[in-house]
């Protein structure tokens, strides 16, 4: 009898496994091309009137939202509401005249926003800048881990800080140098203004160059032309800095050139270790009028609660904000953001889909999140992973995604922030299994990682994952999948352009959302809990 009881096991255990892959073969198969479809067309479709907080178009998208993950089988994640209130200020700021930069006995004008796009932060209704000094500060970064201190030796208080995008390591090609082309989160435009802001800094201009930026001057011109969105400021936060924005390449070249310098060999001495900045021996005047608006808008979420653990989740998040009705561009003044981000949350709803499908509720749930105020810094997502629905560390693994490109099938899944997390290997275990690979993001220099709804988890320390197919085409190959995002970069992304097109193919991002679903389904049914790998700036924050 004895000898009968080792094989029983082992096909007791075999016949679970078995049944777990094929209930997981089944939920996969309900994410189809026809449904993503359907969904972008939707949700990319004027009716929604661009998706900007504020607006009708918001009322009318997160009602969508919260109906649709009802339809699918979720539960309000927030008590017995699918909607999460986000304070936020809505700041519209005008340039009134010219600004003018003064160097010795000249002065150079300068046009809003086609020279400087500039916003303003600030609670009062009139900003002046009145000849404040302008300092040059390197790449505007404070790194103690890199021997880093760009503002050593300088005294921004009340002046105007002018520093280049992204970090040294883009422009020198030392890998030793921060991470070589991979931009690390000092690279980024939103921590030069939090760093100036610690500083004490009036005025914060970032000199522009596009591919340290990851995108062309266009984008913070049209940013700041609209009204912004900022968090409310809490009790003991550092306020932001009164003006920050962007001078375009050509008119931060004038600005050197005046005081004897240029932007090329200023990049270069502020690359090297021993870079001091320096005084720019000239000043800046502008006059910004602000009105302000005070309201809440919405981050959305459904919960498919789990069987035996439900306090314990993983986030699928895509944000649901775009830029509304805004600049005409060829006649066309809907930015409707089909792709950014409408295919994202087509991606979210079917994994979601494909989970309520399951016939055995997983053990962990799931939590399907839509926040607001992507677009304006993050803002929801922030807040979101601030507040949780549940326990912060109940939360085992938040995957998003961002502009998926319907182009379809892909042989790669690139993986945006690759060595993060042990969310790697399991991703390289689904991708196999679709005859795919992964790699890393080709242009780390565009700080991707830093730039969508997984970070703020990343920097509660969740593990977060960022990945797509977006590299190698299944059908024509790796320079046409590059051509097809650079042509979406250049001449739809941030524009009205970024459409549903019937064209559009959703069979790569079918197979993105099984890849992620499976991913998923292997942390909600166990008890593994994946880490942050060693070296990863994440590592520690748990």
């Amino acid at each position: 009898m004895k000898k009968l009881i080792l094989p029983v096991i082992t096909c007791i255990l075999l016949a679970a496994a078995c049944t777990g892959e094929n209930s997981l073969r089944r939920a996969a198969a309900t994410i189809t091309a026809e449904e993503l479809r359907d969904y972008v067309q939707t949700l990319g479709s004027d009716s929604f009137m661009g998706r900007k907080p504020f607006t009708g178009g918001e009322t009318l998208t997160v009602a969508y939202l919260a109906t649709e993950l009802e339809k699918i089988g979720f539960a309000p994640a927030f008590g017995e509401s699918w909607f999460q209130n986000v304070p936020m200020v809505e700041v519209t700021s005008r340039v009134t005249g010219m600004v003018t930069v003064t160097a010795g006995l000249r002065k150079i004008d300068l046009t809003a926003p086609d020279d400087i796009a500039v916003e303003s932060p600030s609670m009062k209704q009139l900003v002046e800048l009145v000849e404040i000094p302008m300092i040059f500060c390197g790449f505007g970064i404070v790194a103690p881990e890199y021997g880093r201190n760009d503002y050593a030796g300088l005294d921004v208080r009340g002046k105007c800080a002018v520093v280049l995008v992204n970090d040294p390591g883009l422009y020198t090609g030392d890998t030793t140098l921060f991470k070589g082309r991979e931009m690390t989160y000092y690279g980024r435009w939103t921590y030069k203004y939090e760093e100036a802001a610690r500083q004490g800094a009036t005025a914060i201009l970032i000199v522009h160059e596009t591919v340290g930026a990851g995108y062309d001057y266009s984008i913070p011109r049209k940013s700041s032309i609209s009204p912004g969105l900022y968090m409310e400021q809490g009790e003991g936060d550092i306020p932001p800095c009164p003006v920050t924005g962007w001078f375009s390449a050509e008119a931060a070249e004038r600005i050197f050139s005046a005081v004897g310098r240029n932007v090329e060999r200023v990049r270069a001495e502020a690359c090297s270790a021993d870079f001091k900045g320096f005084p720019m021996g000239a000043s800046i005047s502008m006059t910004m009028a602000n009105s302000h608006r005070r309201d809440s808008s919405l981050n959305v979420a459904g919960i498919l609660r789990g069987s035996s653990t439900p306090e314990e989740c993983i986030v699928i998040s895509a944000h649901w904000d775009h830029f509304g009705i805004g600049e005409p561009e060829n006649g066309d003044s809907i930015y409707n953001g089909a792709v950014d981000n409408g295919t994202s949350m087509a991606w979210a709803f079917e994994i979601g889909e494909a989970f309520a499908s399951l016939k055995d509720r997983p053990a962990r749930s799931v939590i399907l999140f839509f926040p607001t105020a992507e677009e304006q810094g993050l803002l929801g997502s922030s807040w979101f992973a601030a507040n949780p629905p549940v326990q912060r560390e109940d939360i085992i693994a938040a995957f998003n995604n961002d502009l998926l490109l319907p182009t379809g099938r892909m042989k790669d899944i690139m993986i945006t922030g690759y060595g993060q997390s042990e969310l790697d290997d399991m991703v390289a275990e689904a991708a196999a299994r679709q005859d795919r690979y992964i790699m890393p993001d080709p242009n780390p220099e565009t700080g991707m990682y830093f730039r969508s709804d997984h970070f703020p988890f990343a920097r509660t320390g969740v593990p977060a994952l960022f990945a797509r197919g977006n590299c190698d085409s299944r059908e024509f190959g790796k320079e046409w999948a590059a051509a097809q995002e650079k042509d979406y970069i250049t001449n739809r992304y941030h524009k009205p352009a970024d459409n549903y097109y019937p064209e559009m193919n959703f069979e790569g991002i079918a197979e993105d959302a099984k890849a992620i679903f499976e991913v998923g389904y292997r942390i909600v049914t166990s008890d593994i809990r994946p880490a942050w790998k060693p070296g990863s700036e994440f590592a520690g924050v748990r």
